[in-house]
């Protein structure tokens, strides 16, 4: 019996991420996204992470199969933003409730405490209450929902944003 562990993610995971997005494409209303991806083309989304800095990407993993994944990416593309990222999570269909997430984002944020960061941000959509518990649970607090923002499956659905400080390390000067 292999333990759940936490490491970076590495390009031969990406056929497992994309599996584990598809299902959401598919299957729910969590990600936005109608198409599902291919390994390929998911390919320029991976290389936006590396394995120090502010954007990171972590997989929790058993043995060789992937459980989830979380990743901080870039907030807002100007300047001004580099001091917040977006957080995101997505747990293989098979291992929800079994937190996975926790640990995911445990790790993400104990990764995530020596940059030079101010503020984590994430949108759920609603109606999603075991999200809005993992984010409550690791301090996030909602700032505003956009009403019916998306239209997937036929019907528009909302989005609540959370907003968590993180502990700010100066830059080096």
């Amino acid at each position: 019996m292999h333990t759940l562990t936490v490491r970076a993610a590495r390009e031969t995971d990406l056929p497992a991420l994309t599996d584990i997005y598809n299902y959401y494409i598919r299957e729910s209303p969590a990600t936005f996204d109608i198409v599902p991806a291919t390994p390929e083309n998911r390919r320029e989304w991976f290389h936006h992470y590396s394995q120090t800095g502010p954007h990171r990407l972590l997989v929790a993993v058993r043995g060789d199969e992937v459980a989830g994944y979380a990743s901080s990416s870039v907030f807002r593309p100007k300047p001004a933003y580099l001091t917040s990222v977006e957080t995101s999570i997505y747990v293989h269909p098979d291992r929800r409730g079994r937190q996975v997430g926790s640990l995911l984002y445990t790790e993400l944020f104990r990764a995530l405490a020596g940059e030079d960061l101010h503020r984590a941000y994430a949108g759920v959509t609603l109606p999603n209450d075991a999200s809005v518990a993992l984010h409550r649970k690791f301090g996030f607090q909602e700032v505003g929902v956009y009403r019916e923002v998306g239209r997937k499956f036929g019907q528009y659905w909302s989005v609540a944003w959370f907003e968590k400080a993180l502990p700010h390390r100066p830059p080096q000067t």
